[in-house]
């Protein structure tokens, strides 16, 4: 007999990438306003990092 084991990794790991990918992108309108390209950069880096990892966990855990 085989069972199932299910985790809440499946919904808490791309949910809190998600977040940060959200953050990163809002980052990056504050400091595309601001005209501080450098920082926008980082931001941009940091929502297209977390949004791959949030669809990669997604994929490893479900």
């Amino acid at each position: 007999m085989t069972t199932a084991s299910t985790t809440d990794k499946g919904v808490g790991f791309p949910l809190m990438l998600g977040v940060l990918a959200v953050l990163g992108a809002a980052g990056m309108t504050v400091f595309g306003f601001t005209g501080d390209q450098i920082a926008a950069a980082g931001s941009f880096a940091v929502a297209m990092l977390a949004g791959s990892l949030a669809i990669a966990a997604y994929h490893v855990y479900a």
